[in-house]
């Protein structure tokens, strides 16, 4: 079991590469002259090729298997950095690349969180799948750092897709030579079992939860950059991108890390409840705090964030363990609320300070907060229990 998890940790890893896309925001606007709304079309694209292929790759791993899916999404990312890295003109041909990983992502996002149930078993699933998370951020770690370390030896920051572009058909390759476990299906899923799942309430309020956390996390993504660098007056391609997202990427891997050794003995929808309210504080000091309590902010902001995905994705699982390509599905189309807040937080940007774009969310913060009480309060009940005070 260890070099199948040792792969799939691999694939997780080479998922955090799509969020290198929050660092070519504020690049672009520089290289380009585009305003604050037209900089949130770059997680725009990706956010797109979730909605389009979410449900599509999902019903695909129910006919095809989880490994099909993982491959093809490999291929696909590894297209799409390549593809920016030779032919990279203006933003439209940014905009393309990011489309095509974009794609990439979500067949490896459909298709990794549920497999990994699969190959490490379904008791400390939400552990398990913690700890990939904070794989998928050391991926996303090197994005930023990658970014400024090439623009410091003098080359253009192109020069980060080329290497995105290796490491991927690299775990291609080793794909292909392991064989990963996985649960069957006696048939084939249709859409008319994701609208069955879409009849449950609890479903439906997890995917909106999902939708919420994912337009926040690229919203942080997007605009905590150009925050330094509006805001608190950094370099944009060096200082704002490293204590920007850079920071927020470094937090959410120890975050992750930690996460994974908290859940050995807390409940999971109590830590959930927990990293909401942290990271809803957290928020509050980035939009109102200095330059060194911003910096702060940003890191408290990316340790809560980071267990927000995987706890509410176990939590959604744990509704239907037996459905879990299609949910998988569903979780990946939530994710196009990591077009939709971005988006507004453009709006906000363009119309006042981009320190007051967090305000968006902020409010997706509460929500979760609410999610995470009222879904506790729900499973205590229906297991007679009483919930305490947490």
């Amino acid at each position: 079991m260890g070099i199948r998890l040792a792969v799939i940790f691999m694939v997780f890893f080479v998922m955090g590469f799509g969020d290198v896309r929050g660092s070519f925001v504020g690049i672009a606007r520089e290289t380009y002259g585009i305003t604050a709304a037209q900089g949130s079309l770059v997680p725009f694209a990706g956010a797109v090729a979730f909605g389009l292929f979410a449900l599509p790759a999902g019903l695909l791993a129910t006919r095809k298997g989880k490994r099909y899916v993982l491959q093809a999404g490999l291929l696909l990312t590894a297209f799409g950095h390549a593809l920016p890295w030779l032919l990279l003109r203006n933003f439209q041909d940014l905009l393309v690349g990011v489309f095509l990983i974009g794609a990439g992502m979500t067949f490896l996002l459909v298709a990794g969180n549920p497999v990994m149930q699969d190959v490490a078993g379904p008791a400390r699933f939400a552990r398990n799948l913690t700890f990939a998370q904070f794989i998928k951020a050391l991926g996303a770690i090197a994005g930023p750092y990658l970014i400024a370390a090439i623009v410091a030896l003098g080359w253009t920051w192109k020069g980060i897709f080329p290497v995105f572009a290796g490491i991927a058909l690299a775990t291609w390759g080793v794909l292909a030579l392991v064989p990963i476990p996985e649960a069957t299906r006696l048939q084939p899923a249709h859409l008319r079992d994701l609208r069955e799942l879409l009849r449950s309430r609890a479903v439906r309020w997890n995917m909106a939860g999902i939708f919420l956390f994912v337009g926040s996390e690229m919203g942080m993504n997007t605009f905590l950059a150009s925050h330094m660098w509006l805001t608190h007056g950094l370099g944009i391609e060096g200082d704002a991108i490293r204590l920007g997202q850079g920071l927020f990427w470094l937090a959410e891997g120890v975050g992750r890390l930690l996460g994974a050794l908290v859940l050995n003995w807390m409940d999971t929808r109590r830590f959930f409840l927990g990293c909401a309210l942290t990271g809803l504080g957290a928020l509050g000091g980035l939009m109102l705090g200095n330059g060194p309590v911003a910096i702060v902010s940003v890191a408290l902001c990316g340790m809560t964030f980071a267990n927000i995905w995987p706890c509410l994705f176990a939590l959604t699982l744990a509704l239907s363990p037996d459905r879990s390509s299609e949910l998988g599905g569903l979780t990946v189309l939530a994710n196009v609320g990591g077009a939709v807040l971005p988006f507004l937080m453009g709006l906000v940007a363009d119309h006042g300070a981009v320190r007051w774009a967090f305000i968006v969310p902020a409010a997706a913060f509460i929500y979760l907060v609410v999610l995470a009480r009222i879904g506790r309060t729900t499973a205590c009940a229906a297991a007679g229990t009483t919930c305490g005070s947490g």
